[in-house]
């Protein structure tokens, strides 16, 4: 997503596109995505500045950090970002800032629920399906 500042008009520029994941290298081992991430970006100037306010929303997937079952969640996340312009044909990339403000959001570890009992340390049978027969719980 690319503005450039010559043609944020005086009442503002909304913009609204739809980014796969793979593209801006987003997923990991850990973190997949369901689907497009969606952005939409309001820029307006202010003296030699462009502020721009962010709205992404996507669907993610990641594994439980106890008992690896995957969660489906969503991620909403609002930022505003502020760029110093010198000349009126500047460009504005948003997509590295973008990426980056995905991945800071990123869970560090992701749960299926507060209670979720994880894995079992001897035999590794998930305890959210029950009890195991190694006799260690």
């Amino acid at each position: 997503m690319k503005i450039t500042v010559n043609q944020i008009p005086f009442e503002g520029l909304i913009l609204e596109e739809e980014f796969d994941p793979a593209a801006l290298d987003l997923e990991t081992e850990i973190i997949k995505f369901r689907g497009a991430l969606q952005v939409k970006a309001q820029a307006s100037r202010v003296g030699s500045a462009v502020i721009v306010q962010l709205h992404i929303q996507a669907r993610m997937l990641a594994d439980c950090s106890r008992c690896l079952e995957p969660v489906e969640s969503g991620f909403v996340k609002d930022a505003r970002l502020n760029y110093a312009y010198d000349t009126p044909s500047f460009v504005i990339d948003l997509n590295p800032d973008i990426r980056e403000e995905v991945i800071l959001d990123y869970p560090i570890k992701p749960l299926c629920g507060v209670n979720c009992k994880g894995l079992c340390v001897k035999c590794g049978r998930n305890l959210n399906q029950g009890g195991c027969s190694c006799g260690s719980t």
